[in-house]
Parts: structure tokens; sequence; C-alpha cells
């Protein structure tokens, strides 16, 4: 019986080698690493005592190094098993939950032709790109061009360009004696009943070729380059190729960066992922214009047991984030779950890497959140528990959705975990006294100041859940400004420190030893402290004096040009004067002097935070409570205080002062 490779595909996306080598090899726990797929055992084979046996999930192969076998999944069951193929597939079909084809002659003659349709989608991929680079393309060459993509990317994912035409795509397959059937069947032209005569589907459309598991073009999607057109993305139609439900875009190539970078980025579109992948993060992925399916949460999890999904910052981008999790619950397993990376309001990853480099997008994915805070964050925002009824109703739908969950063991799990948060989430509610109504300030948890009496939040407005040190941020603040902002920028006072030795070098001169131990949290500003002392270093002492042109110099060559132009900026924004390049030297160096102490209070403080937090979280006493809140409000008073010094100004010609 002859089996479409499509099926086949399937099975093997679905399992890995090392689940249906498994049920019959043991693995050495020494040698194999699991985190990178690799796995080593004792050849089922032959006898022997030394692993030699090997396999490894990213190339779905096995092999013996000892008696030299190897193969894939179905030679695997057929060798040791003795199965003949049809019941190789049948049983890991099984495995996979996938039902077997009927194969009829109908369906064989079905099979046969759509292996000639991938020949179709091939031309029609060199079709757009060739028409990409005729000068009927200039305009989408320039939007690529204005989107940050170089030409090598845009070859490497073969982009193109479908031109306005009803016809053109059309009438070059039948040029090279493509039957219109086929073109049909690819999706390729519009067609039906009602329509006298078939046309282009995709016309004056920047194109991005889909392709399957096995990098085969199956569809395409195509970018309008006008304003005025009803669909800005557009999509192939379903076919016998493509069913966009059981695709991702771009699997076949992030799917080995995934494994050796251990991480799978989820965006939203094709320019998130190119421009991911320009940047640095090849191991991106995006599903094809819908919500995330099942289908293609299993294949996100053959690349990584924790992928990484992005959405934007707003309300959408969070509604699309609990879509996810709701989705993701029941497939949950030991070591196996999703993270949310929440972007600031308004960006995208290719706007928030053309903004902000590389860098912030590290940020958005260092800081996301494990799918039991982002649960536990959605349902604790849905009202004010202030009650026993409504405590015993948040606490009977936390253990409804964790019903959800087949696996028995993360079931139990997570039943513990919502447990422990509610233990102490209500505990702090009642300790706080007084009405939950007075001390919720947004309906997702976070205490107001009115009264002097914040919960155990910490300065920014989170939470830390349990023993463990868990952070959890409520929806409110992941779509506060503070969220929102982004997360390259550095920080106001870190701003006016860094500046300020920028546009007046004579300052870092008169304050070296505070400057060379300046511990700065934002990297691009830490780069320009280095830069700075650096020039400062090279100065004999005799020679003039470094000046801020040769400072400038200096952060244009070490390509920090525009960090400091976004600086000035934020400067000027906020009427931080003191440290701009009109202020006098008098005036630069009294402002940076009160900034420095600002900043170094703040880091002693922070660091207290920390301490009292873990002393909180270890002994739930009035004393410990007292102390924490106590450190959160000088925090606060802290936050925005202004320097003011008697005469700070006048050398600038100003007679008031701030900050």
């Amino acid at each position: 019986m002859r089996f479409p490779s499509s099926f086949l595909d399937d099975i093997r996306d679905r399992l890995r080698i090392s689940e249906v080598v498994g049920n019959r090899v043991t693995f050495d726990k020494k040698k194999s690493n699991p985190a990178k797929g690799d796995f080593w055992g004792c050849c089922p084979f032959h006898g022997e005592k030394t692993p030699s046996f090997h396999c490894e999930d990213r190339k779905g192969r096995y092999h013996c190094f000892g008696c030299g076998v190897s193969g894939d999944h179905f030679k695997f069951v057929t060798e040791l098993d003795g199965l003949g193929f049809p019941e190789a597939v049948e049983l890991l079909a099984g495995q996979a939950g996938l039902a077997m084809p009927i194969m009829d002659k109908a369906e064989q003659q079905r099979e046969e032709a759509r292996a000639t349709l991938f020949d179709v989608m091939e031309l029609a991929t060199k079709f757009f790109e060739d028409q990409l680079q005729h000068a009927n393309g200039a305009k989408a060459r320039a939007y690529l061009r204005d989107r940050g993509l170089r030409v090598d990317i845009q070859q490497e994912f073969r982009l193109g360009y479908a031109p306005e035409s009803r016809n053109a795509l059309k009438e070059f397959l039948a040029s090279r004696n493509i039957p219109q059937a086929q073109v049909e069947a690819c999706g390729l032209v519009v067609f039906g009943p009602d329509i006298a005569v078939s046309y282009d589907r995709f016309r004056d459309r920047v194109m991005f070729p889909i392709p399957d598991s096995r990098g085969r073009v199956i569809a395409f999607g195509g970018r309008a380059l006008r304003a005025d057109v009803p669909a800005k993305y557009l999509n192939s139609p379903e076919t016998d190729l493509f069913h966009k439900s059981n695709v991702l875009y771009n699997f076949a190539k992030a799917r080995k960066p995934a494994f050796d970078k251990k991480q799978v980025i989820v965006a939203e579109g094709y320019m998130d992922v190119i421009a991911l992948h320009a940047a640095g993060f090849p191991h991106a992925v995006a599903p094809l214009g819908t919500a995330l399916t099942e289908r293609q949460m299993n294949l996100l999890w053959r690349m990584h047991d924790e992928p990484i999904l992005c959405f934007d910052g707003d309300g959408a981008g969070i509604a699309a984030a609990f879509r996810a999790a709701d989705m993701a619950l029941p497939s949950l397993a030991p070591g196996r779950s999703i993270r949310f990376a929440m972007l600031p309001d308004g960006l995208d990853p290719d706007d928030l890497i053309r903004e902000s480099g590389p860098d912030a997008m590290d940020e958005v994915l260092n800081t996301a959140l494990p799918l039991a805070d982002l649960i536990w964050n959605r349902e604790t925002a849905k009202g004010v528990y202030d009650t026993p009824e409504r405590k015993a109703e948040l606490e009977a739908r936390l253990k409804q959705i964790v019903t959800l969950i087949r696996d028995e063991s993360v079931r139990y799990h997570y039943s513990q975990d919502v447990r422990d948060r509610l233990a102490q989430y209500f505990g702090r509610a009642n300790r706080s006294g007084g009405n939950n109504n007075q001390r919720r300030g947004n309906g997702g948890g976070n205490y107001s100041r009115g009264n002097g009496q914040q919960g155990r939040r910490n300065a920014d407005g989170i939470v830390p859940m349990g023993q463990s040190g868990r952070i959890a941020a409520s929806p409110t603040l992941l779509n506060s400004k503070m969220m929102k902002s982004n997360p390259s920028n550095i920080p106001l006072r870190e701003s006016v420190l860094v500046a300020g030795l920028v546009f007046h070098p004579a300052v870092a001169i008169d304050c070296f030893d505070e400057v060379a131990g300046l511990t700065l949290q934002n990297k691009a500003a830490r780069q320009i402290q280095t830069v700075v002392l650096d020039v400062l270093a090279s100065w004999d002492g005799e020679s003039e004096q470094p000046d801020m042109d040769m400072v400038l110099a200096a952060v244009e060559k070490a390509g920090l040009e525009d960090v400091v132009k976004r600086m000035e900026r934020q400067l000027r924004e906020g009427c931080i004067w003191q440290s701009l390049p009109e202020a006098a030297f008098e005036d630069a160096r009294d402002g940076w002097k009160q900034a420095y102490a600002l900043h170094q209070r703040n880091h002693a403080l922070s660091k207290e935070l920390r301490l009292a937090e873990r002393a909180l979280a270890d002994d739930d006493s009035q004393e410990n409570l007292e102390r924490f809140l106590q450190i959160q409000k000088e925090l606060a008073e802290l936050e925005g205080t202004e320097a003011i010094i008697e005469g700070f100004g006048l050398s600038s010609g100003r007679k008031m002062s701030g900050m």
C-alpha cells in the first residue's frame, strides 16, 4: 500500500524519533542530552554493554556506531519488530494520534497529481522572485528597503512581487504548459462557476513563499502595497498542499536554530519572523494570520519544550495570550509548557528591532511570563475578593481551570501551586485590614497608596508569590506605561548621569572616582560610560583637556551616536536642562552630583527591598511586613525627587532649579 508523503511527514512531525526508539531502548542519562534532542543507548539490534546507539530528534534519524544500522521512525519499527511497512505506519500513526488514510485508486491518483503541484508552486515562486527584480518591482523593492530588509535576507526567504495584473502569473504558467486545473488546484487564481474568466489571486503585492516542514513551497502570503485594498495581507486558500492550521511559517528553517539555542519564538506574521531572523533570532516562527491551533502547538513543542509567544501589550494582545493559554492547558506535560512575552504597546518585533535593536528584543524575551503566572493574573484581575463567597468563587474557578490539564502529574502540581497562591493571596487581604474595594486600584490586585497601606507589592506593583520567589504581574500592569515603554530606553536618572558626562567631560574629570565606580543597569548606558572613561584615560593631563566634541567623536566611533541622541531628546522632553550642552559647568557639576547621590540611594534601597522581600517570604511577621512597606515608601518618595540646591541654575542664567 502506498501512503501519501504528506501523511508520513505528519507522523514524523508529531513523533520525535526519541519517542519511538525510547519505547525499546533505555537511554544513557550521562551520555544523552535531552535538551538538544540527543540520545545514546545500547543498540537493540546487537548485544553490547557500552552505548553506541545514537538517535537525534533534529534529524529524525538513528545510527549505531557498533553494527552500522541506521534509519528513521518506520525503519526502526520494521527492522526491530519484523513488521511490514503498512503495519509500521499504522502503529506509528496510532501513537501520533492520526487516522489512517483511505487509499483507493482515486486517492492514489489524487496523491500523484498532488506531487506535481509542488513543481507548479516552485515555478510560481521563481516568477515572483524575477518580478521583484524587474522594473515593475521597484515599489516592492522600495517597501522592503524601507522595512530594513537586506537583499541577502530577501533572497534567503525567496521574497517576490506579484505584478498589478489580472493574468501575469496565469499567462506565465500557461507558457510553461501548466494545465489550468493545476493552477487552480494550487490556489494561484480566483475561479468559480460565477466567474467567466479566472484571474490571478495575488496582484500588486509583496510575496512571501510559505514552505512546508521539508522546505517545499506550499502556499503564499501577499502584502498589499496600496492602502485601498480590502485585505492588507492575503494568504493562499486551503488546497491539497496547504492547510494553514497545520503550518508554521519558517518551521523548516527555524527547527535547527531552535534546537541549538534551546528557544523558539512565536511572532504574529511574516515580517516579524524575517526581521527577527535578520537581527540574530533565526529560531522564530509564526502562525498564518489566525490564532494558534493545537496542531501548531504540537509543532512548537517539537522544536522546544517552552516556546515563547510574543504578543502586543495592548488589550488585543493580552486577549490573544489568554486564548493561547486556554488552548495549551489540556496538552501540558512534564517539562512542556509555554511562556508569554508582552511587547510594548503599538510595537511588533519588527518595529521594536528597527527602533531599538536586538538587545530590546532580548529584554522582552528574558522577562517572559510562565503560563501559571499568566493564568493567575487573569483570574485575580476579574474582581474584588473581599468576602468568603467571592473568595470561594475565585478558588472554584481556578480549580476548574486546573481540571482541564490532562496529564495527572502536571495537574497535581498546578493544584498545589493554586493552593499556595490562594493561601498567600487571601492571607494578605485579611491582614491588610479595611475594605478591599478601597485597597484595589484597578481590579487587578494593585493597592492604592491613599491610606498609606500598600499590599505586599514591590515598587513596580509586582507581588512576590510563594517561597520560591516567583513574581507575577497583573494584566493591568502588563498593559501599563511601564510595560509599554520601550524596554531599551535608558532610565531617566541614568540618562541624566551619562548625558552629563558626554556633554560635560569636565564633570567626569572632576568626579572621576564616582564615574569609574558608577553602577548602571542599562547596557547602552554602561557602553557610553566606558567610552567616556576611555577618552579620559587617554588624556595625559598636560595636553588639551577632553571636550564634548572629542567625546562625541568617540561615541560615534563606537556606534552609539543614536543612543546619545535619544538620551538628549529624553532629557529635553523632561526639561532636565542641567545635563544638556548649554548648561554652565557649575550647574552641570552640581546637577550631576545630585543625580549621583539619588542614584546611589536608589541602588541601596533596591538591595534592601530584595532582602526585605526574601525575609518576608521566609517569615510572614508583622515586623517584616512593616519593614518591606517602609522601604517601598522610601523608594516611591525617592522616585521623581528633584535637585533642590540653593542657587542652582544661576550660572546658566536661570532663576529656577529643577531636575
